[in-house]
């Protein structure tokens, strides 16, 4: 159980990331979840109410991650990497399942382009923090 449990080794001769390389991350990330709580409401209102009970768990669920991994990168704080990695595996998903269950035509030009200018480049921006190693604190 602890192996399930324990952060991904980095890569070899991949650099920790500084104070400098949080910041526009963390805001990024920080904002990306910010903007989600006023779209899940709308989704939550516009929806039949089944799929908008589904669809504001899993945005929800997004937009904690992201706040948790964007405020401990502006923080400086250890631990985005875990957060970062459940946003990027929320947000491929959510990509996945708007595209594969959205009606042909106008609904799925929208899916398609969410997914190709939000939620598959977060989900990378996610994925690479969650695998760029940490640097160690300073004595």
């Amino acid at each position: 159980m602890t192996l399930l449990l324990a952060p991904p080794a980095p890569k070899a001769g991949a650099r920790p990331l500084t104070a400098e390389g949080r910041r526009w991350p963390g805001r990024v990330l920080t904002g990306a979840g910010i903007a989600l709580l006023p779209w899940t409401v709308c989704l939550a209102a516009t929806l039949p109410p089944g799929q908008a009970a589904a669809w504001a768990a899993l945005d929800l669920l997004e937009a904690a991650a992201l706040l948790s991994a964007g405020r401990r990168l502006l923080r400086g704080a250890p631990g985005h990497r875990r957060p970062a990695a459940a946003a990027a595996l929320l947000l491929l998903t959510d990509a996945v399942v708007d595209v594969t269950t959205a009606a042909p035509g106008a609904e799925l030009a929208t899916a398609v382009a969410m997914a190709l200018a939000a939620e598959l480049p977060l989900a990378a921006v996610c994925g690479a923090l969650a695998l760029r190693r940490e640097r160690p604190a300073q004595r």
